[in-house]
This record gives C-alpha cells, sequence and structure tokens, in this order.
C-alpha cells in the first residue's frame, strides 16, 4: 500500500473527548425569596453573572412583585421590603428574560436545590418550559474539596472570605451571585491539579465511587428483588448495619454506587464482608423487622431505633399524696405514665408544664397521712397545697391529682385551659419570650398526651386483622395483637382473604408481657398505626374494642398547628443538607494527575478556567 493512503493512528487529547472549561459559559444565579418553600413562598429577587474563561461577561439583576407579603423577618434579613416590591414586574413577566439570558449556559447556585427549585416551580406555574441544562452546586463542590481544616463550613458566608471573593454576601441577590463566582473561580482551581479539565469531568465529580466501595459491589449478587431488610456484616460476622427496602436488589446495590455519599456509609461498606438479605411480605413487616434487629444488635452504624429502652416516661406515682417524676419504664398498677418523650429535656418541659397548671408537691420523699413536716418555699408560694403539713387532705389533694389523670387519659383541656390563658397573658403584657417558653412547654405537653392516648388506644386491642391491596390485585395482609406485629402474609390476586387469614392467625405469635403494658416497642406500634391510616387500609377483623377516647386533643389540635407552623417559618431557608465539611473527605480522583491540590489557593484569576 502506498505511504500516501497509509492510516495515521493518533492519540486524541482531552478537548476532544469533552467540553473545555475555559469553553463553557457558567450562569451564576441567586434568589431571594418570602421563605424557604416554593409551594407556599415566592421570589422576591434573581441575581445573576454569566462568565466565560474566568471573564464577567454580563449580569442581570431584577426585584420581583412575590404577590404577598413578604414576612417582616425576611425584610430584616435581606433588607427587601414590601414596598420595594410594589413597583416591580411578576415573575412570569421576569422569567422569559432571564432564561434568555442563561439560555446554552451551565447553571450554578450555592445549593442549588433551592435556587433552582424555585426557577422550576416559578416555570411550571408560569406555563414555561424548564431547558435541559447542567447545573453546578458550589455547595458540594467545597464539601468535596474542602476539609475542615481549611473551612469550618461550605456557607457562602464562610467560603467567600476563604477565597478572597471581591463582593461580600449580603443576602441580596446580585451581591451573593457575585461571591458565588469567585467562589466558583476558587474551587476550579482546586480541581486543576487533579486533572479535571472539562465540563464532563466537573459535572460527574459527585457521580464517582470510592474506591473501596467500588471493590464491594460482589456483595450485591444473589440479593433477591422484593421488600424486606437487609444486613450487613463484618469480619466476625457481627452486624454492622441494618436497613430496609421495598425493592432490596436495588437498594443494596445502591451502596456500591455514587449515589451513596455518606462518610460513614463508605467506612461501614470498606469493613463489610458479606450482605444477609430477608425477604418479607410487605413493607411493614421489613419496617418492623428492622426495628427488632437494630433494637436486639446495636449496630455501630444505625443511628436510629437502637435503644428504644432510653425512652422516657413522666409518672404520676401511685401513693397517698402522689407526685411527678421521670422514668424509662412503663409498669402497670405504679401510676400514670405520660410519654414517651424522646430526651429528657423534653419529659422536663412537660413536667415543668404541668407544675405550672397544678399545685402537685414537687418534693421526693414519701409522704406520710400521720406524721407531718413542715411546708417549703413553694407552699409560700401557692403552687403547692402542703399536704406535708395536713394543710390539704388527702382527698383534697386527689382531686388535684385526677386533672393530671383525666388530661392523660382522655380529655387534656382542663390542665391546658389556665396555661394557654396565661400564654395570652403574657403576650399581652409583651414578655414574648415568657410567653413562647410557655407555649412550648405546653406543645410538647400535648404531643405526649396525643402520643399516649394514640399508643395506648392500639395497645388494648388483643387482636385485630388488616388488609391493603399490594396493588396487583391481591392483598397485603397483618395480624396485630396489643400494638405488636404477630404475622404478616400476601394474599395474592384470586386466593380468598379470609381463608388465608385463617392460617395465618393460627400461625402468628403470641405476644409476651403483663396485660395492660405494651407488647411492642413504642417505634413499632407508630408503624402499625401509620399503616392501619394509609389510605387503601381495610380493618377485616377485631377481637376487643378499637376506639379512640373522647375528646382527646381534637379542641386543641387548631394550637399544636399554629406552633408547627410557627417552628417553620422561624427557619425559612432550612437546608435539610449538611453544610459541614468532610473531616476525612473522598478526594476528587483526577484524571491526569497522582496527587491532589498540596494546598490551598486563593484569589480569582481569569486564567483559572483556561486549564
Amino acid at each position: 500500500m502506498p505511504a500516501s493512503t497509509t492510516p495515521r493512528h493518533q492519540q486524541i487529547t482531552i478537548d476532544d473527548v469533552g467540553t473545555p472549561l475555559s469553553e463553557v459559559t457558567f450562569v451564576v444565579v441567586d434568589l431571594e425569596t418570602t421563605g424557604g418553600s416554593p409551594k407556599d413562598c415566592a421570589i422576591t429577587e434573581i441575581g445573576a453573572v454569566k462568565v466565560r474563561g474566568g471573564v464577567v461577561v454580563g449580569e442581570f439583576q431584577t426585584l420581583v412583585d412575590p404577590g404577598q407579603e413578604i414576612p417582616p423577618y425576611i425584610s430584616v434579613l435581606t433588607g427587601i421590603t414590601s414596598t420595594m416590591v410594589a413597583s416591580a414586574p411578576r415573575i412570569a413577566a421576569v422569567l422569559p428574560a432571564f432564561l434568555e439570558f442563561a439560555r446554552g449556559a451551565v447553571l450554578v447556585a450555592h445549593n442549588a436545590p433551592f435556587d433552582l427549585g424555585f426557577l422550576k416551580a416559578a416555570c411550571a406555574e408560569s406555563g414555561l418550559l424548564w431547558p435541559a441544562c447542567a447545573s453546578v452546586d458550589t455547595a458540594v463542590l467545597a464539601r468535596r474539596l474542602l476539609t475542615r481544616d481549611e473551612v469550618p463550613n461550605c456557607k457562602l458566608s464562610t467560603l467567600a472570605p476563604y477565597f478572597s471573593a471581591t463582593t461580600s454576601p449580603t443576602h441580596r441577590a446580585l451581591d451573593d451571585a457575585r461571591a458565588t463566582v469567585d467562589v466558583l473561580h476558587g474551587l476550579l482551581e482546586r480541581l486543576g491539579p487533579l486533572g479535571v479539565s472539562c465540563l464532563e469531568e466537573l459535572t460527574g465529580i459527585n457521580r464517582q465511587v470510592d474506591p473501596r466501595r467500588r471493590q464491594k459491589r460482589h456483595l450485591a449478587a444473589g440479593v433477591p428483588e422484593g421488600p424486606g431488610v437487609y444486613v450487613f456484616r463484618g469480619p466476625r460476622d457481627e452486624p454492622l448495619y441494618v436497613g430496609t427496602s421495598t425493592d432490596l436488589r436495588t437498594r443494596v446495590r445502591s451502596y456500591f454506587s455514587a449515589g451513596e455519599q455518606r462518610r460513614r456509609m463508605t467506612e461501614m461498606v470498606a469493613l463489610a464482608e458479606r450482605v444477609e438479605a430477608l425477604p418479607c411480605a410487605h413493607g411493614l413487616e421489613a419496617a418492623v423487622r428492622e426495628l427488632r434487629l437494630i433494637a436486639e444488635h446495636k449496630p455501630r452504624y444505625n443511628r436510629r431505633s437502637r435503644f428504644p429502652e432510653r425512652a422516657l416516661w413522666v409518672r404520676l406515682t401511685n401513693e397517698h399524696f402522689p407526685r411527678l417524676s421521670v422514668v424509662r419504664r412503663v409498669r402497670p398498677g405504679a401510676g400514670v405514665f405520660l410519654g414517651p418523650f424522646p430526651d429528657r429535656r423534653a419529659a422536663e418541659a412537660a413536667v415543668a408544664a404541668v407544675h405550672e397548671a397544678l399545685p402537685l408537691r414537687q418534693c421526693t420523699p414519701r409522704l406520710s397521712l400521720t406524721v407531718l413536716g413542715s411546708a417549703c418555699a413553694l407552699a409560700d408560694m401557692g403552687r403547692c397545697g402542703a399536704p406535708c403539713t395536713g394543710a390539704q387532705s388527702k382527698e383534697e389533694y386527689a382531686t388535684v391529682a385526677e386533672v393530671f389523670r383525666a388530661a392523660v387519659d382522655s380529655d387534656p383541656h382542663a390542665l391546658v385551659a389556665p396555661l394557654l390563658a396565661r400564654v395570652d397573658r403574657l403576650a399581652g403584657e409583651a414578655r414574648y419570650e415568657d410567653a413562647a417558653v410557655l407555649r412550648d412547654r405546653v406543645a410538647v405537653l400535648l404531643r405526649a398526651v396525643r402520643r399516649r392516648q394514640r399508643l395506648e388506644n392500639l395497645a388494648r386491642v388483643p387482636e385485630m386483622a388488616l388488609a391493603r391491596p399490594d396493588g396487583a390485585g391481591g392483598w397485603e395482609l397483618a395480624v396485630v395483637r396489643r400494638g405488636r406485629l404477630v404475622a404478616a402474609s400476601v394474599a395474592a390476586r384470586g386466593v380468598p382473604v379470609r381463608a388465608h387469614l385463617a392460617g395465618l392467625l393460627a400461625t402468628a405469635e403470641t405476644p409476651a408481657g403483663p396485660a395492660g403494658e405494651l407488647a411492642a416497642s413504642v417505634d413499632e406500634t407508630e408503624l402499625v398505626l401509620r399503616w392501619m391510616e394509609e389510605p387503601g387500609t381495610r380493618l377485616v377483623d377485631v377481637e376487643g374494642t378499637l376506639a379512640s377516647r373522647a375528646p382527646g386533643i381534637g379542641r386543641l389540635a387548631a394550637f399544636l398547628a399554629r406552633v408547627e407552623a410557627g417552628r417553620v417559618s422561624t427557619d425559612p431557608f432550612a437546608d435539610g443538607r449538611s453544610l459541614g465539611t468532610r473531616a476525612r473527605p473522598e478526594r476528587v480522583a483526577g484524571t491526569g494527575a497522582r496527587h491532589p491540590a498540596s494546598g490551598p489557593t486563593r484569589g480569582r484569576r481569569a486564567a483559572s478556567i483556561a486549564l
């Protein structure tokens, strides 16, 4: 073959397999809003900066009329008031201009789900199509590239001075977007020595799989499909982590993919030697078995439900002059129990609320009907009837204690009504902090009453059978005895449910424990309650009575709803993700460099994009 026609094979460059960062147009966007959720909040300002090759080529900024009042705390935070946006355009008029400004660019934001979530929701509401474009989250990049020794967290207010940003974040959209530009440039400088030089590598950084996880993919072989529980076991076959899923195979495989970014899970998978799969009939059985396994083995990498025995209860003691105490176990006949509470602070808040309403004694010694003592300071303050001195008889004291018993058993209104009146009085006297403290104590008390009544309603039922559609023409079946799941199965399509249920009842376990005491853990009983209350669940059979005590907290439900709404509004921009850096972050595996950057690089240089 002539030399002129011989094919020539050449090594392609990185520019041939990806879009060089020097040629990528980034639009860094930031929003100001009236709150934290696009469901009930709106955009008040859009700021965006367009950069290419490290050079700013355009800026976009406008106020937006949100169509609603801007809350005062938002105005304090951002400086944007309802008066300022009164003459501003509505979001439907602003979006076309912004989308044109960002056409063909890669969108960048700090905590991108927040800003892009609002923009996508606004497009959907305005009937506009959200463009299919790549996005970069500088908060995620920072968590991947920086250690806690360099920055304590990955908030924009922390990263901007670290990278010597020329603009300080001020909670105004354009200022924050300008600061994010400098943070982006600083992070891209950190990627240069790692060989990340094209857009595809940049957007794929968060999808890189840790090598220790990649090597363990074979552990997922043989895991079946369907609902169940999986147990990662260590070198001594000890349970490291217990989890549940409606699709075991997909869930277990995800631990060896880029979707799993939790550091403790990477560490756990590196220790794991095998995965044990426990198929279950349906999701309720899987969730219950997960709880029981976690409580039994207390795996080191599980954080939830490891110590159900540590739940706290408030007990009204069973004696001549009962008092309140915080205990860890419910014992039948030992008094009246309220709870459970997640921690001691919540239990003590409920006790404080009861003492605000009722003159129960707070001393700890057991009082005698014949041996009298001296009164304490609480008696002088009118907060105790001083039964220790004989000033209050056993019968008179019993009427006070009965208010608490009635509140726990059926109706808390008599206990809570004077407390709510005092909250209103404190607020009317401009003692807002005192009113808020008492309001929160009352809310803790009511939540505990509601939770206890719901648990007891189910625990009193000796046996009941439940069914719900499985989505394929069959029925998911569950047998519950005194709050405990004792049998579970699925009746396939065409199988008579009652005939199948008869065999299930015959093989169901019998819960142990004294009558009147919860046979299951609190978490298990609440799982059963939630499953019962989901749409489609039917009560097939019941032994005993399944009913709620009247009136319960029905009259006070509106108060609890207002408190919950207030808790959300106090942190309108709450982000569920952690912004802290990892102590030992998973380093980004470079394509052209063997070692990470040797140290922090500060400042902004236009050449940093041209890698």
